[in-house]
């Protein structure tokens, strides 16, 4: 294939606190991509996500030996899913892939990812096999997020797959277009559909540092998930709500045929207690269920942008 009829693959890789992986991560994209050197382009969108620490020093050094780099970087750190979108907006390659900076994602893969896409799929998955590096809760909640996501929302999200895939430039373009402000990335890459494969793969373990990812972010990446592509947690408290009024209207049946018939004895406080605490908890989980798509409306309706860029360096 001639320099002219050369593809161009666009790597997507958030930095956040990488300084000592950097060198390694380059490393090994550049072990890979001579094997496609013959074929494609390589360009590298690295987007600094507001790291404290020397990152944005090392991606600059980096790009003295890399030519292919630039180097977006954001003004604070506004988190994965803003930095993949900024990741995703500088891209021009051909097929773009997002993957980790860790090198949990080995880039290895990117080689069976390419020849799927060159078989015909527009979206290529990299499915993990197993979780040995995951926590044992991280284990035991991922299993069934997805379970409950899948069964209450619009949209599948594939099981055990994470932002580690590659896609065609028409699936970029059509991400793109996409206006959300709080956004769950792989429900918008489930959402836009398109012709898919998947590649199997094993999860690394980190070369350097630790995930950032702690259990409460966890928890509530997991319900931005769910709250971005189903309203049936709202659902269900209109049927919980009738659920507690139909046995409220029995209980008071009951009260009355039983004062009626025996006469009426002294009301327990406890019962009273328990009735008024049960109720009041309900509620209170309803408003709260309710505060959760309220704060996505007030969000969006701001319009603000997803991420600030503070400088790129091409």
């Amino acid at each position: 294939m001639t320099e002219m009829n050369k593809r161009t693959i666009s790597l997507v890789s958030p930095f956040y606190n990488e300084e000592k992986g950097v060198q390694a991560f380059f490393a090994r994209i550049n072990e890979v991509f001579a094997e496609l050197a013959d074929r494609y382009d390589l360009e590298v969108i690295a987007i600094n996500d507001g790291s404290r620490d020397s990152t944005y020093d090392e991606l600059v050094k980096a790009k003295a030996s890399n030519p292919y780099l630039t180097i977006v970087d954001l003004s604070r750190n506004f988190g994965k899913e803003a930095a993949l979108s900024a990741g995703l907006d500088f891209a021009t390659g051909d097929a773009v892939v997002p993957i980790d900076s860790d090198l949990q994602h080995p880039p290895e893969v990117i080689l069976d990812l390419v020849r799927k896409w060159e078989d015909g799929a527009e979206v290529v998955l990299a499915k993990r096999v197993d979780r040995e590096t995951d926590r044992p809760i991280q284990k035991v909640t991922a299993n069934y997020f997805y379970r409950v996501h899948n069964r209450i929302s619009d949209i599948d999200i594939p099981a055990d797959v994470g932002d580690f895939r590659l896609m065609d430039r028409k699936v970029v373009e059509a991400l793109k277009t996409l206006p959300e402000s709080r956004r769950f990335m792989k429900g918008l890459f489930a959402w836009v559909g398109f012709r898919t494969a998947t590649v199997e793969y094993k999860v690394a373990a980190r070369e350097h540092g630790a995930s950032s990812f702690n259990t409460w972010k966890l928890w509530n990446f997991a319900i931005e998930g769910i709250t971005s592509f189903s309203s049936v947690p709202l659902r269900v408290w209109t049927y919980l709500g009738c659920a507690v009024s139909a046995i409220s209207f029995l209980y008071a049946a009951y009260l009355l045929i039983k004062t009626v018939l025996f006469g009426s004895d002294l009301p327990g406080y406890a019962s009273i207690m328990i009735t008024v605490l049960f109720a009041s908890g309900v509620q209170l989980i309803g408003i709260g269920v309710l505060g959760e798509y309220v704060g996505r409306i007030f969000t969006e309706s701001k319009n603000r942008p997803v991420y600030i860029v503070r400088d790129v360096i091409k």
